[in-house]
């Protein structure tokens, strides 16, 4: 298996944009074969410090967004020649409303499963 991780600053005035455009690339990938997960996360929460999570605490909600809005994408395929060919329909079909809503280019994070 492949798997894209990707990390996405967007504008905080983007957000119901982005979010809308999130939900039509998920469909899309997965109507592509060889697609076998999607996910969109929006980050909501972040640790005290490390001393919190050794201490067992839950993470803090965030309360407000400064700057950015942070999002993250996780994707699997069945491997990285899908993914060339998802990425590059994807980037033909969405890379212009993508962005409109960035800050700054993605973080991209490729590899394959270990376990």
């Amino acid at each position: 298996m492949f798997n894209e991780i990707c990390i996405y600053e967007a504008k905080i005035e983007k957000q119901d944009e982005i979010e809308t455009l999130m939900k039509e690339v998920a469909e899309f990938y997965l109507s592509q074969p060889d697609v076998i997960e999607v996910k969109y996360i929006k980050r909501t929460h972040r640790q005290e410090d490390f001393n919190a999570v050794k201490e067992g605490k839950p993470p803090v909600r965030l309360t407000r967004y400064v700057g950015k809005v942070t999002y993250m994408l996780y994707w699997s395929l069945e491997n990285e020649e899908a993914h060339a060919k998802v990425s590059k329909l994807g980037l033909e079909k969405f890379y212009k409303r993508w962005n409109r809503c960035l800050t700054t280019m993605p973080k991209i994070l490729l590899g394959e499963n270990i376990v």
